[in-house]
């Protein structure tokens, strides 16, 4: 079946806000800050055979695109297997090794019926504040397998024909330790489906199946199209590049991530081969969420292309079974946000390589996850977890981004504002760090300092971050950004993780702080290319001090903010 361009344009704008509104609707009801505020949900439409990306909404996670297409296909496979799939039927299940990401990301997945049949499966993940293990918010830098890091759900009906298991939420809400948050933003999630449901019907009641499955091929089809176009214009060869990870939290040895990236015709081949081999730590993925992550940093160099299956069609993926990027069960994962940071930086530093005016320099690489967990004065229980920001890579076109959050989502930080009134911490420090973007023609953006004053009696700390060894690298001769640092004050004075970047078993009391300062963006270009009044400049907003930019610049820049005569242009 054809469909006119006037009639595809409508109903891609129609598909894509039934996704936004689902999102919305999370949002919107969750009960925990890191979804309500910080946006760590997704949500979309996939494939009825393949369980393949038809639409994601805009303002969810794109690390979730690859992901949750392969947590689909786990509920097909179930499906196929077992042969029991029924209309009403909603599958729940946060296993990482074949949907991908960690522990925290909870799936629901619900098969959308027409006249009997599955047309498409409606799907929703979302990241709960905390599903059991040893560390409270599961981001447990220590954990040498999954059991160590949170409950482990496999693909289980939570609703059977339209009827909820209770059995099955009465077991999610036992394993956490804040059931209230969880339930609120289970129901939050199924909310979610429920709306998408209604939509998509109504949708289809109006334009008809067969234009809409129409619709839904010649999307993926046009994707696919323009990426190999996109992949055509570049250089045809093989670039490689290399970074690594601080170490896995267990082993005090840097773990590299190794890219060779080929350019052939209008395809492309991904090889991880020189990466490491799985460790003992939690900085392992599997390998959809190696292939996941893939599709983020594309989709920051091909920004035109529509966000589907269609994207990953000219790529081909090579990732040995044996990899630090291909684990399966019980290897822990619980740390893969720094990796799958650092295979994007890896993807940029390739495709500098093979074209400068189309890649970024890497960002700050870490979420730098905090968690910190005690008893208020009445007994309750309370855990924080949060993520904080850093900056974005220099660019083409200017400067990196100050302060923002991790290129693998569209997420936010959570404001200060909501921090502080939902636990008892007040933040003394929440600024920008100057001297920590990577120089170059276009300057690295600038990453953050955050203090934090315990305000209750005593707190246990986590945190799992990195950068603290191997900084955010520039491209095309521009400079690193500055290393990651977190110290925390103790009654013998301050203190840093042994590991730089990883600790456990941190306690604090009531006035002591903690104390964060994330890495800048790398630079972008050489650094005799930038002017000396964007030094300058740069030095007048505090961005950069007096002693950076004679270190960095060779710019002598005078107390009122004006260039020294002898370090002129």
């Amino acid at each position: 079946m054809t469909i006119d361009a006037v009639t595809l344009a409508v109903l891609k704008g129609r598909l894509e806000q039934i996704a936004d509104e689902m999102d919305a609707t999370l949002f919107r009801s969750a009960f925990n800050p890191i979804i309500a505020e910080a946006h760590d949900a997704s949500h979309g439409i996939y494939d009825a055979l393949t369980g393949e990306t038809l639409v994601q909404g805009k303002s969810g996670l794109p690390i979730f695109v690859g992901a949750m297409a392969f947590a689909v296909k786990t509920v097909i496979a179930k499906a196929a297997r077992e042969g029991d799939m029924a209309e009403g039927d909603v599958y729940i299940f946060n296993d990482p090794y074949d949907g991908g990401t960690h522990l925290s990301d909870f799936k629901l997945v619900q098969p959308f019926y027409r006249d009997g049949e599955v047309y498409c499966y409606l799907a929703s993940v979302g990241h709960w504040h905390d599903v059991g293990g040893n560390v409270p918010g599961n981001y447990n830098p220590v954990a040498t397998e999954s059991f160590q890091e949170g409950m482990l759900i496999p693909p289980v009906k939570l609703f059977v024909q339209g009827e909820i298991r209770n059995d099955i939420v009465e077991i999610l809400k036992a394993n956490s330790r804040l059931p209230g948050s969880l339930y609120g933003d289970l129901n939050g999630q199924i909310n979610a489906l429920e709306l998408g449901h209604r939509r998509l019907t109504a949708l289809l009641d109006e334009y008809g199946d067969g234009t809409v499955a129409a619709a839904f091929a010649e999307l993926q089809e046009r994707a696919a199209r323009l990426m190999r176009s996109h992949i055509a214009e570049f250089p045809q060869g093989t670039y490689s590049c290399d970074d690594w990870l601080d170490n896995d939290g267990i082993v005090d040895e840097p773990l590299k991530i190794a890219l060779d990236l080929t350019i052939a015709g209008d395809r492309l081949v991904f090889d991880f081969s020189r990466s490491a081999k799985a460790c003992a730590g939690p900085v392992n993925i599997s390998r959809s969420t190696a292939i996941a992550s893939c599709y983020v940093a594309i989709k920051h160099i091909f920004r035109d292309v529509p966000a589907n299956a269609g994207v990953l069609e000219p790529i081909d993926f090579v990732i040995p079974e044996d990899a630090i990027l291909s684990v399966g069960p019980p290897k822990p994962v619980g740390g893969y946000t720094e990796t799958i940071l650092r295979v994007i930086d890896v993807v940029f530093g390739a495709f500098a390589q093979a074209d400068p005016a189309r890649s970024n320099a890497c960002a700050y690489g870490t979420i730098n996850a905090l968690s910190l967990a005690g008893h208020r004065g009445d007994g309750r229980r309370w855990v924080m977890f949060s993520f904080f920001g850093g900056g974005h890579g220099g660019h083409p076109e200017g400067d990196g981004l100050n302060h923002g959050n991790a290129p693998i989502s569209t997420a936010t930080i959570p404001p200060v504002e909501i921090l502080e009134a939902a636990y008892p911490v007040m933040f003394t420090q929440w600024a920008l760090r100057p001297d920590s973007g990577g120089p170059g023609r276009h300057r690295g953006g600038l990453g953050a300092l955050y203090e934090i004053e315990l305000l209750e009696e005593s707190t246990d700390v986590f945190l799992f971050g990195e950068r603290g060894r191997f900084p955010p690298q520039g491209v095309v001769g521009g400079g690193s950004g500055a290393l990651n640092r977190f110290a925390f004050e103790q009654d013998d004075g301050e203190h840093e993780p042994p590991f730089v970047s990883k600790m456990v078993g941190i306690s604090i009391r009531r006035g002591q702080r903690l104390r964060l300062e994330t890495p800048g963006g790398g630079g972008y270009g050489p650094v005799d290319e930038r002017s000396h009044e964007s030094v300058a400049r740069d030095v007048r907003l505090g961005y950069v001090t007096p002693e950076g930019a004679q270190r960095d610049y060779g710019v002598v820049v005078a107390g009122d903010g004006s260039i020294e005569p002898e370090a002129g242009e």
